[in-house]
């Protein structure tokens, strides 16, 4: 995966390029890339509530509810530990709950890559985990080389020192470089206490989109969000993007696609692959033939 580059309209020849309907496909990672029944998704959530016990020492009756009233209401479990005051290392927290995970369970996907291979469009993961996570299992998918770049946990938290976005994470799979302005805090009053921490900043929540919109730069009229989350599907339509729910086969609430299956990306939305001149034509070639039909 590279770093963020500049993409030109002009081909080989020097020739005006056709202008393509979208210029961005934005990837969520688990879940999306593969499916459900991978068991990954279990598997995390109980290392999560392992680390609850182990780490933050919390009741153990209470461990399973919490956890997942946590992810409801925050977006993820981290961040609603983080908002209710608990203490403890990022780092050592996304160890203990992604280090010991079955990714042995992921086999690479040829189907799936050689379909990312043959979109023209910039292609970028947008995910809640850390780097390290999405690392291993593009890896393991076999998808390492399909993506410009990763937008993930460090992208939009960085440490607080550096307050913005800037590329202070190298190239390493990471997207970065633009900094972005925001209010991570609860309350602008609150700055007046150099104890403040800010939240952590994670879909679904809007700004989270908004953010990784600036970041990849991309224009969201243009950009199409795949998720099978249906909160997060709902909110990168409120920042403007086209969205498509995977592993449903029934829209949610802000979806303009449904997919089973990634695999069915170009049934379900062939004009990945049509520029708008192509597009204009087939609507002109249709109008002709009702013309005829109708007369």
């Amino acid at each position: 995966m590279g770093s963020l580059g500049s993409y030109l309209d002009m081909d080989t020849d020097g020739r005006k390029a056709n202008v393509l309907k979208y210029e961005c496909l934005l990837f969520d990672m688990d879940d999306t890339l593969y499916p459900m029944s991978s068991g990954l998704n279990l598997a995390c959530r109980k290392n999560i509530e392992g680390f609850m016990l182990q780490h933050l020492h919390i009741e153990e009756s209470e461990v399973p509810r919490m956890c997942l009233e946590l992810y409801r209401e925050y977006g993820t479990t981290m961040a609603g530990l983080k908002a209710l005051g608990y203490e403890f290392d990022d780092d050592e927290f996304h160890a203990f709950a992604h280090g010991r995970l079955p990714y042995e369970k992921l086999k690479p996907d040829a189907v799936l890559r050689n379909l990312l291979l043959s979109m023209p469009q910039r292609k970028i993961i947008f995910t809640n985990a850390d780097k390290g996570h999405a690392a291993e299992v593009l890896k393991r998918l076999g998808l390492e080389d399909c993506f410009e770049g990763v937008i993930c946990f460090e992208t939009l938290n960085p440490p607080v020192e550096t307050a913005n976005y800037t590329d202070a994470l190298d190239n390493n799979a990471v997207l970065a470089g633009v900094e972005v302005e925001l209010n991570v805090l609860d309350d602008d009053a609150d700055k007046e206490s150099s104890h403040s921490k800010p939240r952590i900043l994670c879909k679904p929540s809007l700004e989270a989109v908004e953010a990784a919109i600036q970041i990849a730069n991309v224009d969201p009229k243009k950009t199409i969000f795949f998720d099978d989350s249906a909160r997060n599907i709902a909110s990168g339509k409120a920042a403007g993007l086209h969205t498509v729910i995977v592993g449903s086969s029934a829209l949610v609430p802000g979806a303009d696609y449904a997919l089973n299956s990634i695999h069915n990306i170009k049934e379900a939305i062939p004009e990945i692959w049509e520029d708008e001149e192509e597009q204009q034509e087939q609507v002109i070639q249709s109008s002709a033939v009702e013309t005829v039909v109708l007369a």
